[in-house]
């Protein structure tokens, strides 16, 4: 039986084993295979833009077998607000690999994009394979005027509107220092 709920402090082993499995590449080293998903995770859960209920996990009998975290991070609207405004970036999202094309990444994107609409933020960004973000109503950030940091491909770059979006909400996403390096 597959549950998605939100990760528990009880499951980080778990989540960095899923998501180490899932970005590793085969023939590394122990010490070279941490895959910089895997830092990522840590760094933004010891940051002020974490969203404990958005970092998700799938269980299968018992088992936790896929991840999805959303975090806080900025748009900086054309007009110049030097705050910004608080957006949701969906990253990672890991399956481990004797669990994938099951849909439980899909589960868990899906939830997490659920309780997002509950939440405050206008928008969700990721950058991610246009084939797969698009099944859950991503599309190409450039057509909403949403630009993603210059070190980012564009056409890997999506975003999905939420309830709170505005028209105006247009700019540059800025990511907070806990992605750099990711």
């Amino acid at each position: 039986m597959t549950q998605v709920r939100p990760e528990t402090p009880g499951d980080a082993a778990a989540v960095d084993e899923v998501v180490t499995a899932a970005f590793s590449q085969p023939g590394l080293s122990a010490a070279a295979a941490r895959p910089v998903e895997a830092t990522l995770v840590e760094a933004v859960r010891r940051s002020d833009r974490f969203v404990p209920e958005l970092s998700l996990v799938a269980e299968v009998d018992g088992r936790v077998v896929a991840f999805a975290m959303f975090s806080l991070v900025d748009l900086q609207p054309d007009s110049g607000d030097a705050d910004g405004v608080p957006i949701l970036a969906l990253a990672p999202v890991a399956v481990a690999p004797d669990c994938q094309r099951r849909g439980l990444g899909s589960a868990v994107v899906r939830s997490g994009l659920e309780a997002a609409t509950r939440r405050p933020e206008p928008l969700v960004v990721v950058l991610g394979e246009p084939a797969f973000y698009g099944r859950f109503g991503f599309e190409p950030a450039a057509g909403m005027r949403v630009f993603p940091p210059a070190e980012y491909p564009e056409a890997y770059f999506m975003v999905k509107r939420l309830p709170a979006w505005l028209p105006w909400m247009a700019g540059r996403v800025r990511f907070p220092s806990a992605f750099d390096g990711a």
